[in-house]
């Protein structure tokens, strides 16, 4: 059960990894149409996706994927409270 926890906590985090190169992409230009950039595109821009379509951008800034983040992070949070009941 150990195995599976460490498992699920680092795939979370490779994901938020992910997500924040795939966010700093965006300062350079050209740099989300290399194949990196639509590797990471087809990987996060799912979950990214219902972010979007709830929070508007504000002028130039988009906070969605900050909330996306902040969201994941939680889950995470939940997801160690759950397993704390199974140790």
């Amino acid at each position: 059960m150990v195995f599976f926890e460490r498992l699920v906590f680092q795939l979370v985090n490779l994901y938020q990894i992910a997500i924040v190169i795939y966010i700093l992409m965006s300062w350079f230009p050209g740099s989300r149409e290399s194949s990196i950039g639509r590797l990471l595109a087809n990987i996060v821009e799912p979950y990214l996706e219902p972010f979007r379509k709830i929070i508007p951008p504000i002028g130039m800034l988009d906070i969605s994927a900050l909330v996306a983040l902040i969201t994941l992070r939680l889950a995470t949070t939940g997801l160690d409270v759950l397993f704390s009941f199974f140790r």
